[in-house]
């Protein structure tokens, strides 16, 4: 599998997500983390399934939650995960991150 990398402003949508779950109801928070991680390990197993979104940008959804994983394969080399948003936002507001970004 190809090794993996998010965005500063990604990885901060996943905290303020898994945040928001467990301030609903305990252990929610860790259920959304735990299938984050799941779904990008559908990712890593096979990058270029998923729908493209633009360029060579896709989106993989979550099963159990309604997000959606924005990413794009750099170079082969590995998987970049520019945002983990909620479907109900803009459809292109993962694009913010891209600028966004202070790694």
């Amino acid at each position: 599998m190809k090794p993996y990398r998010f965005l500063t402003p990604a990885l901060l949508e996943v905290e303020a997500a898994a945040q928001f779950y467990e301030s609903n109801r305990p252990d929610l928070g860790r259920e959304f983390l735990d299938e984050i991680d799941g779904t990008i390990q559908r990712i890593l197993l096979n990058p270029k399934a998923w729908k493209l979104l633009d360029g060579e940008i896709r989106r993989c959804r979550l099963r159990k939650f309604p997000y959606g994983i924005v990413y794009t394969l750099v170079k082969d080399d590995f998987v970049l995960i520019i945002s983990v948003m909620h479907l109900h936002r803009h459809p292109s507001s993962w694009r913010k991150n891209l600028r966004n970004d202070d790694r």
